[in-house]
């Protein structure tokens, strides 16, 4: 079959178009952006009417993919490990009432915090939701186990979560791809009680879902995916979880490493596989790219009194992602460090493009937050957030998305006023509009600026859900059309804005201001679009 030199995430896309997929839904964020981009894109995407917009947020997304899977159809959802959190109510609830057409849920987690607010590890979110996982440990197995997983959800009738990371997310390798899988045809289930989670019903399934997790791990436990080496060394046996399993064949040129090894890939962990590296083993030693998840499980059952080093002990840092120096590290291998950054070399921290519209907002609030104490203004997920940061130092939050708004909300509330929220466009589709109806039913003393680019500009310009609706959903949700107010920003539209924002502050209740301008990126982007259409 044909061989493409593919990111992870677009093997993970062309794992799921070749699995036979009928539809992809998502909410944009980096590290799992590039998945939906690419099967929108594709080729095989228009072919087959594979159904591939952007969602509002992930909930949204996860929802109306179990939609596909109740009508029969193959569906994959894909979020950054943040997203799942929006998304838990249906993930979880979706392990209960189980699947009809295979569901796979792709989770981008991101060790480190490149672009992140934390680092949790998604396979919690799986173990609590009691449902299997498949953890890639190269961009080839990335595309196997997405088209694979389709069937396995289908078998097990129930979601399968395919879990990667920054590092393989955004990695290159060459893919050999497989047959292209059929779509499914439009079945409903069997079952007409299945997805309604009535308590009578809902404990049925739940015991259901209780009577599977042997049968799950049994799986497991002959994956192709899981692989079980027993090494010459019995002072120590590895299990590597992943990607950490590419980084532990690092440090042996030969790939031939004298321990034994558990490669763990498809979860949940069999207690068989764990037995047979207790026996082999005087000491474990567990690598996982995210939390201590498997060396918190081995801990309660090993039945022999092993010395088990990972995150915990400190053998490992218990923040950051993995890397091959520092499995080389926990092995006693010795490390060749580079040399030290000169002090002379600045740091380049990130800034807002130039010509940016966000500058302008920024520079009009500042002017009119002078008049008052420091940490009124509190802000959201976006570019916009940059406002944190020299020149501006305009914001004073940024926690989750939406949060703008009810923080705002809430430090009103308190008696700090005024309070001022700052919030994209997308975001506040995404999340803003319900604090929002909060802030209107409680007559709550507060400005929200929805600064809109009209587009998610931040993951690389993908369509806003908001574009043409920001003035029709405020109004809807009952703030005074009065006092729903719209400016272009712009340096020569600079004392406009301040003559607003001074006339909102003085305003006792919800005043909206949206300052709209078209993203400078996306306007470059569209302009070459044009130009392009006008050659052809």
């Amino acid at each position: 079959m044909q061989k493409n030199l593919l990111l992870g995430v677009e093997a993970v896309g062309q794992g799921a178009i070749d699995g036979g997929i009928s539809g992809v839904y998502a909410y944009p964020g980096t590290p799992s952006t590039e998945i939906t981009e690419y099967i929108q894109n594709n080729e095989l995407t228009k072919e087959k009417g594979i159904r591939s917009k952007w969602s509002a947020n992930e909930k949204t997304a996860y929802e109306a993919a179990l939609g596909m899977s109740y009508a029969g159809k193959r569906t994959m959802v894909c979020m950054k490990h943040v997203g799942l959190n929006v998304a838990a109510d249906a993930f979880i609830n979706s392990a209960i009432t189980g699947v009809n057409g295979g569901l796979v849920l792709t989770v981008a987690d991101d060790p480190s915090m490149h672009s992140s607010q934390n680092e949790q590890d998604s396979r919690f979110y799986a173990k609590f939701a009691m449902i299997p996982v498949l953890e890639p440990s190269n961009q080839q197995e990335a595309y196997e186990m997405t088209r694979s997983a389709f069937q396995l959800s289908e078998e097990l009738q129930v979601p399968v979560m395919v879990r990667i990371t920054t590092r393989l997310a955004h990695s290159r390798a060459g893919i050999i791809r497989k047959e292209v899988i059929e779509a499914n045809e439009l079945k409903l289930p069997s079952d007409p009680a299945q997805f309604v989670l009535l308590p009578a019903i809902a404990r049925r399934r739940y015991k259901g879902l209780l009577d599977k997790q042997q049968l799950f791990e049994d799986i497991a436990e002959k994956s192709e995916y899981n692989s079980l080496t027993i090494g010459t060394d019995k002072s120590l046996g590895i299990i590597a979880c992943g990607i950490a399993y590419n980084y532990l064949l690092e440090n042996y040129e030969d790939e031939t490493c004298p321990y034994t090894i558990f490669k763990l890939s498809h979860y949940p962990v069999s207690k068989k596989q764990l037995a047979v590296v207790e026996e082999n083993c005087e000491e474990v030693l567990v690598l996982e790219d995210g939390y201590p998840l498997i060396e918190e499980a081995i801990k309660g059952i090993f039945k022999k009194e092993i010395k088990v080093c990972g995150r915990l002990n400190g053998a490992l840092p218990r923040d950051g992602e993995l890397n091959a120096d520092l499995v080389a590290k926990a092995l006693g291998k010795p490390v060749e460090m580079g040399e030290e950054i000169p002090e002379i070399v600045a740091n380049r921290p990130p800034a807002l493009c130039q010509g940016c519209g966000h500058m302008d907002m920024y520079d009009a609030l500042n002017e009119v937050m002078g008049a008052y104490s420091k940490g009124r203004v509190f802000s959201d997920i976006g570019c916009y957030t940059l406002g944190a940061l020299p020149p501006y130092k305009s914001i004073y939050s940024c926690v989750d998305m939406g949060a703008s708004v009810t923080m705002a909300k809430g430090a009103s509330d308190a008696g700090l006023i005024p309070a001022v929220a700052v919030i994209g466009d997308s975001t506040f589709t995404h999340s803003g509009v319900t604090g929002l109806l909060d802030a209107v039913n409680d007559k709550s003393n507060m400005i929200l600026v929805i600064s809109d680019n009209e587009s998610v500009s931040m993951t690389g310009g993908q369509d806003s859900s908001a574009m043409g609706k920001i003035e029709s959903i405020c109004e809807g949700v009952g703030v005074d059309p009065a006092h729903i107010r719209v400016e272009i920003p712009l340096r020569k539209n600079h004392e406009k804005m301040v003559q607003i924002f001074k006339e909102e502050l003085a305003y006792e209740g919800v005043s909206v201001i949206i300052f709209r301008r078209e993203c400078i990126q996306a306007a470059v982007h569209r302009r070459k679009n044009v130009k392009k259409l006008k050659l052809n």
